[in-house]
């Protein structure tokens, strides 16, 4: 898929799904995720997460990281295979801290794909390493037509 049509397609998506909390761009609460890039089969975007998304001090809660992961291994099944996912299951390991100061990058990819089930994959970098790892089955919900 060419830069243009995937930065069409992202735009045709967020606009179809404006409430969305992980990436809506008219939900006032949301955390606006822009899945930009694409690096290879791995969907790829960078998040700086405001001070209210903390948990315990400065660390980023646990539930604004999943919730960042799941987004990202969606954009991954829209990205690479044009279908879009609903979460059938979703295991985490959370290997370090995350700062609410630190900007991340949030990437994830498809690992298998057997007909409508997506077995996907996805980590939450900071600066320095893995932070959170993620892995899933996902089901396909919509597919879009490639053109």
């Amino acid at each position: 898929m060419s830069e243009e049509d995937l930065a069409t397609l992202i735009e045709e998506i967020r606009a179809e799904y404006p409430g969305c909390f992980a990436c809506g761009s008219d939900n006032p609460v949301g955390l606006h995720l822009d899945p930009a890039e694409m690096e290879g089969e791995v969907a790829v975007a960078r998040y700086r997460p405001s001070p209210h998304h903390g948990g315990a001090g400065d660390t980023l809660h646990g539930g604004i990281a999943a919730t960042l992961l799941d987004e990202i291994m969606v954009w991954a099944g829209i990205l690479s295979h044009r279908v879009l996912t609903v979460t059938g299951t979703m295991e985490l390991r959370y290997r370090r801290p995350v700062s609410v100061d630190d900007e991340v990058q949030v990437r994830g990819w498809v690992e298998e794909r057997s007909g409508r089930r997506l077995r996907c994959a996805g980590e939450l970098r900071t600066p320095d390493d893995v932070a959170v790892t993620a892995s899933g089955l996902y089901l396909v919900a919509r597919a879009y037509d490639a053109d």
